[in-house]
């Protein structure tokens, strides 16, 4: 077992940890088929907005709406935003089983996800960053070994 387990696209070892892979979750009375497509929807606060990102046939498709600013984004997002992603990774990892049991053979390791241009959910083009869904993962593997 390595120290430290890199994952990023949904090819890679590991790719199952990322939320744009195929592995749904149900939040707000709703099915959504990625993790990505449900944190997307819950930038905003209009309901159609969520609604059309909900129904994306890709992730990729739900990050590009969710990235939109034509609409406005919630007024407490940065406040929220790691607590909702939280919440849908615990959905992902507790309903699914794969992506779960994958999770907890992950021992002790160090979980990053290599997101060269995301500094805040990854560890940033110079693998200095937050790491933050890191460290949701690791968080969650405690929580399902409980």
């Amino acid at each position: 077992m390595t120290d430290t387990i890199y994952f990023y696209a949904q090819t890679d070892p590991y790719g199952e940890f990322s939320n744009f892979a195929p592995f749904g979750v149900d939040k707000e009375g709703l099915w959504w088929r990625t993790v990505e497509h449900y944190f997307q929807a819950m930038k905003f606060q209009d309901i159609a907005h969520r609604e059309r990102i909900r129904m994306c046939s890709r992730p990729k498709q739900a990050k590009a709406l969710g990235m939109t600013r034509d609409i406005p984004i919630r007024s407490d997002w940065e406040e929220v935003k790691d607590g909702i992603m939280m919440e849908a990774v615990l959905d992902k990892f507790t309903l699914h089983r794969r992506p779960r049991d994958l999770l907890l053979s992950t021992g002790d390791a160090q979980i990053v996800e290599n997101a060269p241009m995301d500094a805040y959910w990854g560890c940033g083009p110079d693998g200095q960053g937050l790491n933050r869904l890191g460290e949701i993962l690791m968080q969650v593997r405690e929580e399902l070994r409980g």
